[in-house]
């Protein structure tokens, strides 16, 4: 039995990253502007936000640090309409799906894996709360309870692509890293994790290459290739293809 981690954004969930931010953003900004805030004011906060999760240290929950950094931008005072940006989470955020594509080939692996008896960890960046993480497992067609467990900003303390945030999954699931195959579309956030042993595969259908790395020694491909992949990586009697 192996522990596979998978990516969601761009690897069980297709989708355009610049287009998924513009329409986040946009709702985000219709939202909040009904409620008098400024919607530039507020996303260029929620950016901010963001990157300060991004450099978490492990001293506090991603949550945590998002919140210190969105009140010492926006105030205290927003502190009293975090209900507001929860209900953006709970409701309209679920139009963002609009922005993402679906991939049938997804949820076969998924199932076949699951089938096999396969632990399986959705390891996406924990940058969003738990229900806008459990929206997106939906919109790539798979359930939350598909995951053993899956990464959110109210549980975890780094982010990718900082080892401490593989380390932290590997602390929680009792495994080590030979053990474990991470798939993802991001050539820096999720190849990360070959540096701590673990083998890894680079899903290209929605490649993200931003620093133009040298991507060429990665085991690669589409849904197909990654099959095959799965297949010789986990021996007889788990054949995917």
């Amino acid at each position: 039995m192996a522990v596979i981690l998978f990516d969601l954004d761009g690897t069980l969930l297709p989708m355009d990253q610049d287009q998924f931010v513009r329409t986040y953003f946009g709702l985000l900004g219709r939202k909040v502007a009904a409620y008098g805030y400024d919607p530039q004011a507020v996303i260029a906060a929620l950016g901010q936000g963001t990157y300060a999760m991004i450099k978490n240290d492990g001293s506090m929950t991603n949550e945590t640090r998002f919140w210190r950094s969105f009140e010492e931008i926006m105030g205290p005072e927003v502190t009293k309409d975090r209900e507001l940006f929860e209900s953006f989470y709970a409701n309209e955020f679920q139009q963002v799906k609009a922005a993402c594509g679906f991939n049938p080939c997804a949820c076969e692996v998924i199932g076949m894996l699951k089938q096999q008896g396969h632990r399986l960890i959705l390891a996406t960046n924990p940058l969003f709360p738990r229900i806008a993480t459990c929206h997106r497992i939906r919109w790539a067609g798979l359930k939350p309870e598909d995951f053993e467990l899956y990464t959110t900003y109210e549980d975890y303390s780094y982010c990718k692509p900082n080892l401490g945030y593989y380390l932290e999954i590997l602390e929680k699931i009792g495994e080590l890293p030979e053990n474990c195959i991470m798939v993802g579309n991001d050539a820096e956030d999720d190849m990360a994790a070959a540096e701590l042993g673990m083998r890894v595969f680079l899903l290209t259908d929605c490649l993200i290459n931003e620093k133009n790395k040298d991507i060429s020694a990665f085991p690669q491909g589409g849904f197909k290739e990654l099959q095959t992949y799965l297949s010789k990586q986990l021996g007889q009697g788990n054949r995917l293809v």
